[in-house]
Parts: C-alpha cells; structure tokens; sequence
C-alpha cells in the first residue's frame, strides 16, 4: 500500500536515461520499508539484490557478495571467488547486464551500504571510477541503488567533495506512512483508537508485522494492548529495545547515555540547548555535536516560528522514541519484573499532557498540510504550515498558535504575507467552547495589527473531545471557521 509516487519514480529511473551507468540512492529511518520497496523492484525488473550484513568483516562481507553473484549466475555459492571489490563491483554489473530483462535496465541493488562502509570505506571511489568509466564505455552501465538505514552515513555520500557527488541521478528518501495511511495498515476503524496507536508508533510500516496481537479496536482496550506489547521486555517491539536498535544505526552514537538524556529532555519539554543542558547538568556548548548528530539522523527535528526571528523549537521526530523516554525509561526496573500494568497506570497523566496533547498539535499541522486543501479549501493549494508565538501588547499576552498555514506561494517571516489559516488544537477532556473562538478571533486581530494580511484567514479549531453545542451553532453560521474532531482528520466526516 502506499509509496505508489515513489514506485514510479524508481520505474522511470530503470527506464529513462542513457545506457550508461546511473547510480541512486535510497535512505531512510528503519522500519519504513526500503528493502521492502527495493525487493520487490528488483523482482519486477529481473535485477540482484544483495543486502550487508552489520558487524561482518571485509572477508566474510566478500565472501556473502560473491556467493549472491554465484547463485544469480545459476552457479553453486562457491563457485564464484573473489577478494577484491572492484573486481566484485564490475562482476556483478557484468552479471546483472547478462541477464537483464527485456524492456527494462540491469538493476544491482546494494542493501544497507553503511554496514560495509564500516570495514571498507574505498567503495563509493570504486563506484566513482566504475561510473566516470561507464560514461566512456568501457565498463558495464545499468542502474544501481544504494540504500541505508544511517541517514547520516547516507547524506554524507554526496556531501563536499565526497566520490559519488554529482554522480547520483536519484536521492530518495523514504519517510513513514501518513497518519490516515497507517491507520489503513493496523486496519483500525476508531479514529480515536488510531490516532492513539500513531501517537506512540507513528507511520513506520514495520511494526505492524512485530506485533503479536491484533490491535485494539476500543480506546477501552488501548491500554491493555500497549502493556502486552510495547512495554514488555521480553517481546520484540519493547521500545526500549527499539530505541536502542534505532541509535545503534548511526555510527557516530557511541556515548548514548548522553544521547539518551538529550531525547528525555527534549520529550520532556525542553525545545531549546539552553533548556536541554539545564535539565541534564550540560552547558549548552557541550551539547553542539550531539543535537546535530540526533538532527541529521532524523530523531529531533528544529522547528521554526512562522513569523518572526527567534530560536528554533527542537522536538522528537518519532513517537516511538518519544513514548520510550517518557514511560519506558523511566520505570525500566518496573517492567524488567514485569510490572506493565503498573507503570501504564502511573503513566497516564504523562502519556496525555506530554504525548498525546503534542501529537494532536503534530496531526493538526499534519491535516492542514495534507488535506486542508481539498477539505476545506476547495482545492485551492495552501503554503507553508507550522506553528508562531504572537505577541499581544495591547492584551499583555503572548499567544501560542499551534497552526499557522500561509497562503501559497507566501514566505515565512515577512511582514505583509497572506494568512490563510489559524489554528488551535485541544487533547484536552473539555470540549471546546466559544471561548476558544474569541481567542483565534483576537490573534487574527494582533495579525492584522502587525501588518499581516489576514483577511481571508480561516480560523480552525482542532479538538479530540469534541465541541460545545453554542460552538457548533456559532461555527455553522459562519463561513470563516472549521471545526475539526478526530472523524474529521481521519477523513470520515465533513470539517
């Protein structure tokens, strides 16, 4: 399901483009499917897939490869012996371009480069010269996809003056499903129920087939189900396991205990270094590489005021991640005797204020880029949305805005852009009233006031529990406002 845009973008790279090599490359987080993807690609196409394996050495890495080219050949695995990878690198395109398909270019597939990185670092200049080689005929062409889980390891390889720069036709990464999407996999039919299930697993395809039990089909029953299955040390998807398999990934991760109080105090709370090293006894100039680090592996992410110059905001990418700081973590001693329930029951509040109330915000900002469009604005395309601090003088307030969408084709950060959304998002248990309505009201004022054009603003009010009857009344008689539960952001009901 799904990844049908990136399917035809790897179909055109096998069939477009000259003869001669073409090199791709395929990166993202584990879990979401990339060797999945390139299987069944290298299927279609009559290609070689060969994966790497981690913690092998240089011999036994060779050994692995040239058993692979021996049985794509028909040849018993020992039958192919060789030590060296440009001569290993130039067989396999010879072999692959052998037995191509008709209609499509030979494929060779090389699954997660970074593990062979690691004991043998010579191979994307091999790969340069058997591509600058290729241009000239004199060695085979085709197409080949490098693919890796170590997202730092992989956008490094065309970084500066690295071999492979400017030699790559395809640079994709593949990202997690959307939420609408994953809640197609789990086969979920409660909005409320995948909504909860996204906000501690997200859109990483690969977790569906770690769980051991259907998931739950009442929010009733969502605690029973992340007991029996994310919080038990003996199962597979025990996030913190997960957790450290996930940093494992990365090859500069070596000290993780620092990188572990970094991700707990950012899922905590604390959106800015200065706030980070205040809560783990760190000047905040120790933290520089390690937040970088964590930034380009994809797990913390700096999010940007939509308006106005100020520090970034700095939050944890994944759920799973953020779920395993907040609750696993720390009652890890707890769950190792098996205390499930327990730790669930004494997690609740921090599960709802500090999961489940960002993740609502996250979705809202989510269904506005994603849907609102179609939904909302009668397909009329929106800009950039995310989040802004506006500040109130006459009111002596500052107002968090939880969603701001620009009008398309706007700038973030300039004065006198068109706004073309507000909004305000609630996991909280109280509907929503008329009050928060006079709230959107008096920012889109503040706006106005500050030289923004707000005029065609719509103000949309995000809300888990629902809304009170003189706000549904209010909304209805007017054309400015959107009201948005939870059966409108997964897309069953009309906003």
């Amino acid at each position: 399901m799904d990844r049908d845009q990136q399917w035809a973008t790897l179909v055109r790279f096998l069939a477009r483009g000259e003869p001669a090599l073409r090199i791709g490359l395929l990166s993202g987080r584990r879990r979401h499917g990339k060797s999945y993807l390139l299987r069944a690609l290298t299927e279609a196409a009559g290609g070689l897939y060969v994966t790497a394996v981690q913690e092998e050495g240089r011999r036994p890495a060779q050994r692995r490869f040239a058993a692979a080219l021996a049985r794509f050949a028909g040849l018993p695995a020992s039958a192919v012996e060789l030590d060296d990878w440009q001569q290993i690198l130039t067989t396999a395109l010879e072999l692959v371009e052998r037995h191509r398909s008709s209609g499509t270019a030979p494929l060779l597939v090389i699954d997660e480069l970074p593990y062979l990185l690691d004991h043998s670092p010579e191979i994307p200049s091999l790969l340069q010269h058997l591509y600058d080689d290729s241009q000239l005929g004199r060695t085979p062409g085709g197409r080949l996809i490098l693919c890796g889980s170590a997202m730092s390891v992989m956008t490094e390889l065309l970084s500066g003056s690295r071999a492979l720069r400017g030699r790559v036709a395809l640079d994709m990464r593949l990202g997690p499903f959307d939420y609408r999407q994953a809640a197609a996999l789990w086969g979920v039919a409660d909005p409320e129920v995948a909504l909860r299930l996204h906000a501690v697993l997200g859109g990483a395809p690969g977790y569906r087939q770690l769980v051991q039990d259907d998931p739950p089909a009442t929010v009733e029953q969502f605690g029973s189900w992340v007991q029996e299955n994310l919080l038990d040390p003996d199962l597979g998807l025990f996030t913190r396991s997960e957790t450290e398999h996930l940093l494992r990934e990365d090859p500069r991760i070596t000290r993780r205990t620092l990188y572990y109080d970094i991700l707990t105090a950012v899922a905590s709370g604390a959106g800015t270094p200065a706030k980070i090293g205040s809560m783990i006894g760190r000047e905040r100039t120790a933290l520089t590489h390690a937040l970088d680090v964590l930034e380009s592996a994809g797990y913390l992410r700096r999010d940007q005021d939509m308006l106005r110059q100020r520090n970034t905001v700095i939050t944890v990418t994944d759920p799973i991640i953020r779920f395993n700081q907040l609750i696993t973590v720390p009652y890890s001693d707890l769950l190792e005797r098996h205390e499930a329930a327990a730790v669930w029951q004494a997690s609740t509040a921090t599960f709802a204020a500090q999961i489940l109330g960002p993740h609502v915000e996250e979705l809202a900002r989510t269904w506005t880029r994603l849907f609102a469009t179609r939904e909302v604005f009668d397909g009329q395309p929106l800009g950039i949305v995310g989040s802004a601090a506006v500040h109130d003088g006459a009111g002596r307030a500052r107002h968090e805005v939880d969603v701001l969408a620009l009008a398309a084709g706007e700038q973030p950060r300039v004065r006198g852009g068109r706004i073309a959304l507000i909004g305000e998002a609630k996991a909280t248990a109280q509907r929503r009233t008329p009050g928060d309505l006079t709230r959107l009201e008096r920012i889109r004022a503040v706006l106005a006031e500050d030289g923004h054009d707000t005029g065609d603003a719509v103000l949309a009010i995000f809300s888990l529990t629902g809304f009170s009857p003189d706000l549904r009344l209010l909304a209805d008689q007017r054309d400015d406002v959107r009201l948005i539960d939870v059966n409108t952001l997964y897309g069953r009901a009309e906003p």
